[in-house]
């Protein structure tokens, strides 16, 4: 019989062997693919959640193991808790082929944690995932789909049987994610909007994103993804104070989550730590402005939009 999704309060009914694990938008969701043979988790959260997803896992499985990780993507709230479930589970993990040689050297710069000032402890893959791989998961055969644009690594799962979309950052309910190749000065948008051309062309009932709930409406989550696109397209520095703004939000999001708030939260040591970071440097050197500036403006910008608030100088996710 379908069994519900772990959110408790979602109306969706998944087939059996599909289970999503929603997580906040600090760590990635993670969908477990279950049938007789074996167990794959899709992304694995935050490295400051870690202990958590290997609770969850285990919740979810009970005495069964993890047999395989596959990550969509490499961004570090993604792929955060690999270290944490192979170490538990011995597990394989299985991630896309562009950044394989930037995993096996451990190159951090490579992998854009440096440049998000984000952390992700050091994991090896097993195998590689590619797009036009076709896998059984789950007791359905799932296909992999190329997803440029928010990552140019990144890649979908879909599976025609259940006409369920693992979109991972490509489409959301409501967007999607950061385009960080337009940071570097790349042109990114149109790959974002071959990416909803592709989703838009599938039979899609189901769409598991990498953050948010389970949703159905796909038609209506595609129109509001291409009009925040073409915003983007029109006034790119709209994008890039967005981008700012998740930065420094995901930054203070994951002191508060690892308890470290009266140390690192302090007005001071989030200005310091986030002007030194290398996307908002290269926005800031876009924009015309000093990264502290830019730091300053969209961290007074979220407080006074009520995001954020300062209790004894140290900042406060609300």
């Amino acid at each position: 019989m379908p069994y519900p999704s772990l959110q408790a309060d979602t109306p969706l009914l998944l087939p059996e062997g599909v289970q999503l694990i929603e997580r906040g938008w600090l760590s990635a969701n993670t969908v477990l693919l279950t049938d007789s043979s074996s167990a794959t988790a899709i992304d694995s959260g935050y490295c400051s959640h870690a202990v958590q997803t290997v609770q969850l896992i285990k919740a979810a499985l009970g005495t069964r193991r993890l047999d395989r990780i596959i990550n969509t993507h490499l961004h570090s709230d993604h792929c955060g808790g690999n270290a944490a479930l192979a170490a538990q589970y011995g597990c394989e993990i299985l991630i896309p082929p562009g950044e394989a040689a930037a995993v096996a050297a451990w190159d951090t710069a490579a992998l854009s944690y440096d440049a998000t000032g984000q952390q992700c402890p050091r994991f090896s893959y097993t195998g590689l995932v590619k797009a036009g791989d076709v896998l059984y998961l789950g007791g359905a055969s799932w296909q992999v789909l190329a997803a440029a644009g928010h990552d140019p690594n990144s890649v979908m799962l879909y599976c025609p049987q259940h006409a369920i979309l693992i979109s991972a950052d490509a489409l959301w309910e409501n967007g999607f994610g950061v385009v960080f190749p337009e940071l570097d000065g790349e042109r990114a948008f149109d790959a974002v909007a071959a990416t909803l051309d592709v989703i838009a062309g599938l039979n899609i009932r189901t769409v598991l994103p990498g953050h948010g709930s389970a949703f159905t409406d796909v038609v209506g989550a595609l129109d509001r993804a291409y009009t925040r696109l073409n915003g983007f397209v029109q006034n790119p520095v709209k994008h890039r104070w967005h981008a700012v703004k998740v930065l420094c939000m995901f930054y203070l999001m994951a002191q508060q989550s690892a308890d470290r708030a009266s140390l690192s939260a302090t007005k001071a040591a989030v200005h310091a730590h986030l002007a030194n970071t290398r996307y908002i440097a290269q926005v800031a050197q876009q924009l015309g402005g000093s990264a502290a500036q830019v730091v300053a403006q969209a961290l007074d910008e979220m407080v006074g939009k009520g995001q954020l608030r300062v209790v004894d100088d140290i900042y406060c996710v609300t």
